[in-house]
């Protein structure tokens, strides 16, 4: 876990700025709205007109304004007066010779209309009186009453008396609601500006371009932020996979072969490939979406969290979220599956592919089709079933959506009706609703991923925690004369993790510099798991491995590996050449001790028969070459390393008899201090070692050279007259 977390250090800055985008982006979007919402109720309904408040006002319209209230002084320090200059009266011409109250520039305008509120009304009452009954019948005046003759019975009342009249009033309007009240004294004061000259039509039009033109600049911004966003992502996620991958390959090269057993190749290939990429795609989408959903989400609830409409977008909230939680419950354990069997598919691919030559020898293809398929069927079944979720999903979100939109203009009507809220509020209050539907959408689409990716993650996982039995040692001792190394096994014994019973038992021997120690035995015997234990493929069991009494616990594992020469059974070649295969073990080697090597191996005379030479192509697994081919690249790459201890684990298999005669006598001449080990089935192979050693059941049943074997070890004596006759062997 710690070692994954480590790989968000180099990506943190990526990650900060991409959150920051993000915060800036959701802040945009969700302004949007709001304009729309102004467009309609101020461009639109009141010719835009932003408040109730008079930003120009005549003065014989405001002297009768200040007869309905006693703050007079407080209104009036909010405008400025201006004269009778030729320029004010070209601004407003039908003027002509009288004053006018401009609003100040730094003024409170939220101050100022709630002064202004109740005096416009009664105004815009007054002004109408004579044109609305129903004005008449509230203020309990005569029908056909004059409006001049009204202001001139206000104004000549004692103040007193207008008091008590306005107070009157002050208390039957606190009972209409204020958004009527708002809109009525909106269309007083686009009437005023009629009256003064301003073109009422133009300044609505500027305002409805000034919103459109913001609107249209959000936008554009938030559409870089966008794309900032997805170049972000898609690179912070791109490195954090690659690290990833690096750090799970280097783990995974830390494995002895205890570990790869408990894994399998086919599931540390799917961890490798498809588990880091199920968290590479988590992680893009959660920059692009997770991330982004709450907050955006978050912001449009905010907005529509006084309304009086919010219940019903909290409802459609619980039903989302209640959705999702369900979904989640039931499709994680189908993902933990989901892995798995990919790992099967893997595992079947891979022994099909390989083993194609034996499974078309024996035909049974039909056999391995059949198998395929059951792994393939299981695959496509599980995957359906996530994918009907989906499907299910979309459509029960779309059906919310519109219920939203429908219950949000019935029970808005009805505010319309009663001036609490207008139509662009409702417009507005659409708008955020499917923006927090969108935003619930998105997380619910993750919900279909995160349970996957949490799978892979603890996959990953899996491999990073899983500690590898062969280490380096803490404090490392050095190899005295590494020129020449005496390897020594000390009553060894050997048993494979998952056995009940040692493989190899108590082994004790010495193989000392320009010595030839060849190991043979029965199919099972142990051999190759002894010869595996020197470069420390498994570790002893009990006893020790010593290089110039050394253990070889004590040495560094690249340490001790650059000192070995190790040719496997197979002969394994990498996709490149002739050349990086020789070279495999140092880039650095010369290319003439590549030469020279390949000439020890006997490979030279093939490979200069070859078009290309050392540069000749050699495809995936040296499929291109022969298996005695394979071998001799493999020997030569040994021998390139110029090593002090040389391991042939049965790599002489595939030669003929005179090829290998002479690839022994070749060795045996140019590695004159080296110690070699020879793991070898044919007689003809270990009969000029310095001293065998025969297996058997794990146990050393005879040591020595071949002619003190065939006297001594019987054993030895029955396979050596198993393969030649009495007359070769003498």
């Amino acid at each position: 876990m710690k070692q994954i977390l480590k790989l968000f250090k180099p990506i943190l800055i990526g990650i900060i700025a991409t959150i920051i985008l993000l915060f800036v982006q959701a802040r945009l979007e969700l302004k949007l709205p709001d304009y729309t919402a102004n467009i309609v109720n101020t461009g639109i309904q009141q010719s835009g007109v932003e408040k109730a408040v008079y930003k120009e006002i005549s003065a014989s319209s405001m002297n009768r304004l200040l007869l309905f209230t006693d703050k007079d002084d407080e209104i009036l320090s909010n405008y400025k007066l201006l004269d009778k200059t030729k320029s004010n009266i070209k601004k407003y011409p039908l003027l002509k010779e009288e004053d006018i109250y401009v609003l100040k520039n730094n003024v409170n305008k939220n101050r100022v209309e709630k002064l202004l509120d109740d005096p416009i009304f009664i105004k815009n009452m007054i002004d109408n009186a004579d044109k609305s009954p129903e004005v008449e019948a509230y203020l309990h005046l005569e029908e056909g009453v004059n409006v001049e003759a009204l202001y001139y019975l206000f104004e000549s009342m004692e103040e007193e008396e207008l008091g008590l009249m306005l107070s009157g009033i002050s208390e039957n309007l606190s009972k209409i609601p204020s958004g009527i009240k708002t809109q009525s004294n909106i269309a007083s004061i686009i009437t005023e500006y009629k009256h003064i000259g301003i073109d009422t039509d133009q300044r609505q039009l500027n305002y409805l371009y000034t919103s459109g033109f913001k609107m249209l600049i959000i936008s554009f911004v938030v559409m870089i932020i966008s794309i900032l966003v997805c170049f972000l992502s898609g690179k912070i996620s791109a490195r954090f996979a690659h690290d990833l991958r690096s750090k799970l390959v280097n783990k995974i090269m830390t494995f002895s072969n205890k570990e790869y057993e408990e894994f399998s190749t086919a599931s540390l290939i799917t961890r490798t490939t498809n588990d880091v990429q199920q968290i590479q795609m988590f992680l893009l989408i959660c920059l692009r979406i997770v991330i982004f959903a709450p907050i955006f989400g978050l912001g449009a609830l905010s907005k529509v969290w006084g309304s009086s409409l919010a219940w019903i977008i909290g409802l459609a909230v619980l039903i989302i979220f209640a959705l999702i939680i369900f979904l989640f419950a039931i499709s994680l354990p189908k993902f933990k599956v989901i892995q798995k069997v990919i790992d099967k598919v893997n595992l079947i691919s891979r022994e099909i592919l390989t083993g194609l030559p034996v499974i078309r020898a024996f035909a049974n293809e039909k056999h391995e089709e059949e198998r395929f398929d059951k792994a393939n069927k299981d695959l496509t079944r599980i995957n359906l079933f996530v994918n009907r979720i989906m499907v299910f999903m979309m459509p029960f979100m779309s059906f919310i959506m519109q219920l939203v939109a429908i219950a949000i203009v019935w029970f808005g009507a009805k505010n319309v009706d009663t001036g609490s809220l207008q139509v662009g509020d409702i417009m507005a209050l659409i708008t955020y609703s499917m923006q927090i539907i969108i935003s619930f959408l998105m997380i619910s689409m993750v919900s279909i991923i995160l349970p996957r990716a949490i799978v892979s993650f603890k996959r990953v996982s899996e491999v990073f925690n899983k500690k590898s039995t062969i280490l380096d040692p803490k404090e490392e001792k050095k190899i005295p004369k590494k020129d020449e190394i005496t390897v020594k096994f000390n009553d060894v014994s050997f048993m494979y993790h998952d056995a009940k019973e040692n493989v190899i038992e108590d082994i004790t021997f010495e193989a000392k510099p320009g010595t030839t120690t060849a190991i043979i035995g029965s199919t099972g015997c142990g051999k190759s798991s002894l010869i595996n234990l020197i470069p420390r493929f498994f570790d002893v069991t009990k006893g020790s491995i010593t290089l110039n009494d050394v253990d070889i616990r004590d040495i560094k594992l690249s340490t001790l590996r650059d000192l070995i020469g190790y040719v496997p059974q197979k002969g394994y070649l990498f996709s490149g050449d002739i050349k990086s295969n020789i070279k495999l073990s140092r880039k650095k080697i010369a290319d003439q001790d590549m030469i020279d090597a390949a000439k020890i191996a006997q490979a030279e005379e093939f490979i200069n028969k070859k078009e290309h030479k050392y540069e000749e192509a050699i495809s995936e697994g040296g499929n291109n070459v022969s298996g005695g081919q394979k071998q001799r690249l493999a020997i030569a790459r040994a021998l390139a390393l110029k090593p002090r201890i040389l391991i042939f684990d049965d790599s002489f298999s595939a030669l003929d008899y005179k090829t290998d005669s002479k690839l022994r006598k070749s060795i045996k001449k140019n590695t004159k201090n080296i110690t070699t080990f020879i793991v070898a089935q044919r007689i003809s192979t270990v009969l000029d070692a310095d001293q065998i050693i025969v297996l058997d059941s794990g146990k050393i049943v005879g040591i020595g050279t071949h002619n003190e074997l065939m006297k001594k070890c019987s054993v030895y004596k029955e396979i050596a007259l198993s393969q030649l006759s009495k007359e070769e062997l003498s």
